[in-house]
């Protein structure tokens, strides 16, 4: 008699089973999810990395889909629009006329697949090698007309 009791109450039972595992959320992992209940499933955004993904119930368990990523369009454009700036910058300053109130000329470049060559320590040294025999030559003048000035008198 209980053996048949407990028949019928499993076979009541069961098939509830699975409509409460369809209201419980994935796992978390300890905080580093965060979920929102949506129509078909929960949005789930990683706290570490930002991705976001739609999370829905399958046959097996719960199945996370990522959210397409459009940092790469996003990139893409911003790159193709600073293409357009700085053609319009050049076409505005081959006509001959001044660029609008804040926007500054670009940058050169390096043309032909050349690159841009930056200062080494030696170049350092020769370009202060340069201005010290000029400071000496200025020294030099000023004493000179100091001398002048003052034989004269």
């Amino acid at each position: 008699m209980i053996s048949k009791l407990f028949a019928v109450l499993v076979a009541v039972t069961a098939p509830t089973l699975p409509a409460f595992a369809d209201d419980t959320p994935p796992d978390t992992e300890g905080g580093r999810y965060t979920l929102n209940k949506m129509a078909d499933g929960y949005l789930r955004l990683d706290g570490r990395t930002g991705e976001v993904a739609l999370c829905t119930q399958r046959t097996v368990g719960w199945a996370c889909q990522t959210a397409p990523e459009d940092r790469a369009v996003l990139e893409n454009e911003i790159a193709r629009l600073r293409k357009e700036n700085a053609a319009l910058k050049q076409n505005i300053l081959s006509h001959g006329l001044p660029l609008p109130a804040g926007a500054a000329p670009e940058p050169p470049t390096a043309r032909n697949g050349d690159t841009l060559r930056l200062p080494d320590n030696a170049d350092l040294d020769r370009a202060m090698a340069f201005v010290g025999r000029i400071w000496d030559r200025f020294v030099d003048a000023i004493n000179r007309a100091q001398k002048q000035v003052f034989n004269k008198s």
